[in-house]
């Protein structure tokens, strides 16, 4: 599926107003429907990155492809131990009362690194669209039990909305970083592929069979395959 440019840059931003949105305006009382969503998400994510991405970035010539993959890998790692994995539905909101300023520069880093090959990858852009949905809505609950203005919030909240196209703004602007557009992919595919496992394995609580969960996660994959 072809995508403008401009929608490229548009669907993320609207994936994460729309979880801001959610999680502000009608606050749901449980967390069932967070997690149905982030499995979902996680499904989808590392289905696009197995179906298109993979096939896509060893197709190239260039060597140390791997090396990138696991870069990525060891880069979300670093930036989880910032954002305490809210990015795969961790978050303890009770213990946060300042301003969680690492924990928000990390999503921001995050999400401004998957914008990077969205030019190239319309799947993606899908993925990461849905991907954003869970977490502005994490985002949101964090920020509600600290003790900042409401000016400061939402000031968060817009600037990481705008990472990543403004990720993808960066890797268009600058035109020496298209002959690394392939190392760069690798790379996000290493954060994209710990993000989704790690939510899917987080998705069975207690290794318990969920049929929602599995429902999901299997009408992800179609999806995904499908597009």
């Amino acid at each position: 599926m072809i995508l403008p440019k401009i929608l490229m840059q548009t669907i993320p931003l609207l994936g994460a107003f729309l979880g801001i949105f959610v999680a502000s305006v009608l606050k749901p009382k449980t967390s069932a429907g967070l997690k149905l969503i982030l499995a979902f998400s996680g499904a989808f994510l590392l289905s696009i990155t197995v179906f298109e991405l993979l096939p896509e970035i060893f197709s190239d010539d260039k060597k140390f492809i791997p090396v990138w993959i696991m870069a990525g890998i060891v880069l979300q790692i670093v930036l989880e131990f910032f954002s305490m994995g809210a990015e795969h539905g961790h978050f303890h909101a009770n213990d946060i009362k300042k301003f969680p300023v690492w924990l928000w520069a990390s999503l921001c880093i995050h999400a401004f690194i998957e914008g990077l090959p969205l030019s190239e990858e319309s799947e993606l852009t899908w993925g990461i669209f849905i991907h954003k949905i869970p977490i502005g809505m994490i985002l949101v609950f964090l920020l509600d039990q600290t003790n900042v203005s409401k000016f400061i919030k939402w000031s968060a909240l817009i600037l990481f909305a705008i990472m990543t196209p403004l990720g993808n703004t960066f890797m268009n602007l600058i035109p020496e970083l298209e002959s690394y557009r392939t190392e760069i992919t690798a790379l996000v595919v290493g954060v994209l592929l710990h993000i989704s496992t790690t939510i899917l394995f987080e998705s069975t609580e207690n290794h318990s069979f969920n049929l929602r969960k599995f429902s999901a996660i299997m009408i992800a994959i179609v999806i995904a395959f499908l597009i």
